[in-house]
């Protein structure tokens, strides 16, 4: 079939298959999930040779996209925004060293926090880098620019950053394939100082890129997504980007042929286009989805008065969250419909937020540490982190006092250790853990801070749709102590009603001990209780077969 009703995941995946992708990695984070496991679905479906797994953390899964890059094939790299974060170092550094196979790192924002601790904008980081971002609006445009982004990187030879948004990644539409490329044949590259980038090579590979910006910029003005049409001269203008088209044609509809208009979908932005149009219109209207990016740069900080640039940053549109046809109406003078009012509707809808699963083994290890803290007196915090158990902050447990980032608890009860709490308490995640909660880990040990850390083991990752864990039961033991702790204060507990006094025994005890002590609550998922043991027996097998 050429034509298929995809999500905009959906679209990217199938693309990279169909550009002839060696490899692909990921991290699991809404709204980027569906990317990595279109691809695993598709090719194992055809039997296709494409290689990859979900990685430990973003910055190992854009490590390994650059490894087969480096051997001259083609790449992609999935995660959500706050995952570039992590990959943040590898990033940087490949827009400098440059690539060879094509290598695309498609990066999904998440306007509203939907599912996110923040609403940070890649196109920052795009811009930061030096690299071209391209920016669909549509998910047909995410097939398209999925499979141009491929032949970019390739031809100059510079990673490229699609940037998705939640609306368009997790939405359906009818797509239109295109004739598959066969994937390249590995070949290395000739010079190895391009890869190496001690400062003599860095400096060198450095003013290379500089050199390709006068290429990336004829490449956005030339590009034909970023269309503009002059209405005429004196008339009001509009500058709109990526998934806001939408919104904007759906909020001004027959209106909108009376503005002068460009449309923006490749940075870095196409200058010579964004000139004609503030030349040719009395003010200009900032459209876009995220941070005020484009509107910043063109109205500098609002200091440039040659024309009157209305947008975020001058209060015309929202600041916060995802834009909507409702609140890009009352910019352009139009009025917003009222929503649909039902008598009597308030008194029988009510908010339900998100919570733990019936019987999830979070909420048993929860009840345990709660009675347990009871005790000790008011004012005892638990650190949290990123996972299922963060919704442990939310009633009826309320167990949790901070959620910062992917492996944060653990660093700060050391911290707060350090500041005189005790005690100093946190709680993780199996998958968590090996993201980034090893290396704080590191730290605890080698100092024997006095804190108690809960790995709550449930076998999988959970929150983001049941991806394998890189570590469960003995493996995860095995772990904490190779990191150093010693084995005598690394306790299991089972977290189940029935034995929930045990595992405030165990807790106790481990109180009472000054220095790091781990509790491993250890009980699989009750979503997932099937995957889990297919993916034990998988690597059972896996282990049978390797020895």
């Amino acid at each position: 079939m050429t034509d298929l009703i995809l999500l905009g995941d959906e679209a990217v995946a199938r693309a990279a298959i169909d550009a002839g992708i060696t490899a692909a990695y990921a991290y699991p984070g809404t709204p980027s999930t569906e990317i990595y496991q279109a691809i695993e679905d598709h090719a194992k479906k055809l039997g296709l040779p494409v290689k990859g797994f979900w990685s430990t953390n973003e910055k190992v899964a854009l490590e390994e996209g650059v490894g087969v890059s480096y051997a001259g094939c083609r790449a992609i790299v999935s995660m959500k925004h706050v995952g570039l974060n992590v990959a943040a170092d590898p990033f940087m550094n490949v827009a400098v060293s440059g690539t060879h196979g094509g290598l695309v790192i498609v990066v999904a924002d998440d306007p509203s926090m939907h599912s996110s601790q923040n609403e940070q904008d890649s196109r920052y980081f795009a811009d930061f880098a030096m690299v071209p971002c391209l920016e669909p609006a549509s998910q047909q445009q995410c097939y398209d620019m999925t499979r141009e982004a491929f032949e970019l990187s390739e031809q100059l030879k510079v990673p490229v950053l699609l940037r998705l948004v939640t609306r368009l990644a997790h939405s359906r539409s009818q797509v239109k394939l295109a004739p598959p490329r066969a994937p390249n044949k590995p070949h290395y590259v000739d010079d190895p100082a391009r890869f190496t980038l001690i400062p003599a090579n860095a400096r060198r590979a450095y003013a290379q890129l500089v050199d390709k910006q006068t290429a990336l910029q004829a490449y956005s003005e030339a590009h034909p997504v970023n269309a503009l049409t002059i209405k005429g001269q004196g008339q009001p203008g509009i500058l709109v980007s990526g998934l806001a088209w939408n919104y904007l044609n759906e909020a001004l509809g027959d209106a909108i042929h009376d503005y002068n208009l460009l449309r923006i979908a490749t940075y870095p932005l196409p200058v010579k286009k964004i000139r004609q149009l503030l030349d040719a219109s009395s003010e200009v209207f900032v459209v876009e989805e995220g941070y005020p990016f484009i509107e910043r740069y063109i109205s500098a900080l609002g200091l440039m008065t040659e024309r009157r640039i209305r947008g975020k940053l001058t209060g015309d549109l929202p600041r916060i969250g995802e834009l909507s046809q409702d609140s890009i109406k009352p910019c352009f003078g139009l009025a917003v419909e009222p929503s649909l009012q039902l008598a009597g509707l308030a008194d029988v809808l009510v908010g339900r937020p998100p919570r733990l699963c019936d019987k999830c083994p979070h909420s048993d290890a929860y009840i345990a540490i709660k009675e347990v803290i009871a005790d000790l007196g008011a004012g005892v915090r638990v650190m949290g982190d990123i996972g299922c158990y963060s919704l442990g902050y939310l009633e009826p447990h309320q167990a949790i006092h901070s959620c910062l980032c992917m492996g944060s608890s653990i660093g700060m009860a050391i911290g707060a250790a350090h500041a005189g709490m005790n005690p100093s308490l946190c709680v993780i995640g199996d998958g968590t853990f090996t993201h980034s909660g090893m290396a704080p880990m590191l730290d605890a040990a080698r100092e024997n801070s006095n804190i108690k850390v809960f790995i709550l083991d449930n076998s999988i990752v959970a929150m983001t749709g049941g991806q394998p864990t890189m570590a469960t039961d003995e493996e995860v033991v095995d772990l904490v102590a190779g990191l150093g702790v010693a084995r005598k204060h690394i306790r299991i507990v089972e977290p189940t009603a029935h034995k929930k006094h045990q595992t405030m025994a165990t807790i106790r005890e481990e109180l009472a001990h000054q220095g790091l002590s781990v509790i491993v609550a250890r009980r699989a998922c009750v979503t997932y209780a099937k995957e889990i043991k297919e993916l034990k027996a998988h690597k059972l097998d896996f282990a049978v077969v390797a020895a």
